[in-house]
């Protein structure tokens, strides 16, 4: 650990690396630390704030091997394994990171926040039950947030426990009106009815609200409040209403979020460039193998994951970011740099596909939970299908294929927070969805039976013919469970969450009509050059 008594020499490197970071100065930052590192080899502290720069910059393997050895010999100190456990994450060791919550897990008498930092980060890496539990054991020890609030109503939604969550967030709002997660989130937990909604509180609060914006904070929870009074809106059928709540929402979000379509040309032109060989054969290691469901977001991919983890040889994972986290690793490019995915697909000669996949798995399996098969639900992946062709050639790809009205306004009226600024401008979505049906036909091009297609409309209209379809193509038999999703009891954590607890309709098909006249400008730009993928 640090020295009791520092030099002054000690705490010279201590300011400056505080100084640099403070700044975003990365590579003082990384000198300072490594100085430090050099005079006192134990103040582990000061080794993980280094990793965690090392990180930022790219060195995501060294970082790794910090941290890696880190953890095997930790102290009793809580507040260091939250570091460490977080700086794993960010490189992509989720095994190792599990394992130091393990760790956490058999502390004795836990104070309560180090209860609730817990479940945050299980939470992040998927585990909605233990994550819950964490929670619950923290707001009885005396947590009390609006955000603990929040999460405690999310993980009860995620678990199919909708009136549970409805409780928790009326109480959440009671306390705390303005607080805009919980009001986005209540209005998310089903359909608004005409005795059961909350319509004059959403207004009376988007009054009180202060209109300055030269704030995010302000900017981002006043769309979070006009998004709900949009969702409430709709759900009444009051579309003539809903739709300037809607652009209000959206045109906040664009001040924060803009569109770069440049950035996203580039990356696609990037990945399209790659011609990747076919995957050579090769002997994997025993175990089970991972399904990916890719395509559009609000495509469907939801729907599909619910019907194949209800079959007994399947579970699911979830959105999860592995994958992308070990090509990451594997390039040493920044998870967080703006063109990192365009560097790696610019490397992509380079990898060692072999070893992708491995590490891939090596971190992924035990969310197979002793099944044959596991889910990696994550429809951005729709991008790395090159990559996961020749890393996993035994992994099945599903593509989850939409009308492109229909996926395109479904986008347009969700509220993704901070990521997805395509969303929030129809041309933008228009643009978007472009670059992704280019995309998906040159996988499909240099790539053939690389992906099956699956179409939402079919798998709605006749969910038993597409689905023994889908089933066929990853090698499973069909079981009367796949058909009926609502009645899996598993967690399920994606914006669909309530929706998916019903049975399969037909409510998806058409939404955007009533918008007809203001989405004018999104149909003329998706019937002007935008191929079906």
């Amino acid at each position: 650990m640090a020295a009791a008594n520092p030099t002054a020499e000690e705490t010279r490197l201590r300011e400056s690396a505080g100084q640099a970071i403070a700044s975003q100065r990365w590579q003082a930052a990384e000198e300072a630390l490594a100085a430090l590192v050099r005079r006192v080899p134990d103040d582990l502290h000061a080794q993980v704030e280094l990793a965690q720069v090392m990180l930022r910059r790219g060195r995501l393997r060294e970082a790794a091997a910090c941290m890696l050895q880190l953890a095997r010999h930790l102290p009793r100190d809580a507040g260091l394994i939250l570091k460490v456990i977080r700086c794993l994450l960010g490189a992509g060791e989720t095994v190792a990171a599990r394992a130091c919550l393990d760790l956490l897990a058999q502390a004795p008498r836990p104070p309560a926040e180090l209860l609730a930092a817990q479940a945050h980060l299980r939470f992040q890496i998927g585990e909605i039950a233990p994550a819950r539990v964490l929670l619950e054991q923290a707001l009885a020890a005396g947590v009390d947030t609006p955000g603990e609030l929040q999460l405690h109503a999310m993980l009860l939604q995620f678990s199919g426990e909708l009136e549970r969550a409805r409780a928790v967030l009326q109480r959440c709002l009671t306390r705390w009106p303005q607080f805009g997660d919980a009001a986005v989130a209540w209005v998310n937990l089903g359909r608004q009815t005409p005795t059961d909604n909350r319509l004059d509180a959403l207004r009376e609060q988007l009054h009180r609200l202060p209109r300055d914006e030269r704030r995010p904070d302000v900017t981002f929870v006043r769309a979070q409040f006009e998004y709900a009074r949009f969702k409430t809106l709709h759900d009444l059928g009051r579309h003539e209403e809903a739709w300037p709540a809607l652009a209000s929402c959206n045109a906040l979000m664009r001040e924060l979020n803009p569109y770069d379509p440049r950035r996203e040309v580039a990356t696609t032109d990037a990945l399209t460039r790659m011609t990747p060989a076919p995957a050579a054969t090769r002997d994997v290691a025993a175990g089970p193998t991972p399904i990916f469901i890719v395509g559009m977001p609000r495509s469907g991919t939801t729907l599909l994951d619910r019907m194949l983890s209800a079959h007994s040889q399947v579970a699911s994972a979830g959105e999860i970011t592995d994958f992308r986290r070990q090509l990451h690793w594997l390039t040493d490019v920044p998870a967080a740099a703006p063109y990192g995915l365009q560097e790696i697909a610019r490397r992509a000669g380079e990898l060692d596909h072999a070893e992708l996949g491995a590490r891939y798995l090596a971190q992924t399996r035990w969310r197979a939970q002793g099944r044959a098969y596991y889910i990696d639900k994550l429809p951005a992946n729709i991008q790395l299908v090159g990559f996961i062709r020749r890393a996993l050639p035994q992994a099945p790809i599903l593509h989850m294929v939409r009308d492109p009205l229909d996926v395109c306004f479904s986008n347009f009226r969700t509220f993704f927070g901070n990521i997805s600024p395509h969303s929030y401008e129809l041309r933008a979505q228009a643009h978007y969805y472009a670059q992704y049906a280019r995309l998906a036909r040159h996988w499909h091009a240099c790539l053939p039976g690389a992906m099956l297609d699956v179409h939402y409309e079919t798998l709605v209209h006749a969910p038993e013919a597409e689905l023994a379809r889908v089933l066929a193509h990853c090698g499973l038999a069909p079981e009367a469970a796949c058909l009926h999703p609502e009645r899996h009891p598993g967690p399920v954590a994606t914006p669909s969450s309530a929706q998916v607890r019903e049975p399969i309709h037909t409510r998806g098909f058409g939404e955007w009509q009533p918008y007809a006249r203001q989405l004018e400008p999104l149909r003329e730009a998706l019937e002007a050059g935008v191929p079906a993928p």
